[in-house]
């Protein structure tokens, strides 16, 4: 019987893009713990008010977020 799905096959990512997906999950969980290690730790020294730490974390996690939903779209299509 036909149908109008692919196999798995048909659908297989390259290694190149499943190497791509996979570095761009590393680095949004990179800039994920980042962005928390500067709100709520001490232990990245920068001579900055806790205001300044803050809105870099929260920027990083947004960054990171962003790059995770874009790879995730490009890993999909």
């Amino acid at each position: 019987m036909v149908t109008g799905r692919k196999s798995r096959y048909e659908t297989q990512k390259s290694p190149i893009q499943r190497f791509l997906f996979v570095l761009g999950i590393v680095f949004f969980l990179l800039y994920l713990v980042l962005g928390f290690m500067l709100i709520f730790t001490n232990r990245i020294p920068l001579n900055i008010t806790y205001n300044g730490k803050l809105i870099l974390g929260i920027l990083l996690i947004v960054y990171g977020s962003f790059r995770f939903i874009r790879a995730w779209q490009n890993y999909k299509s």
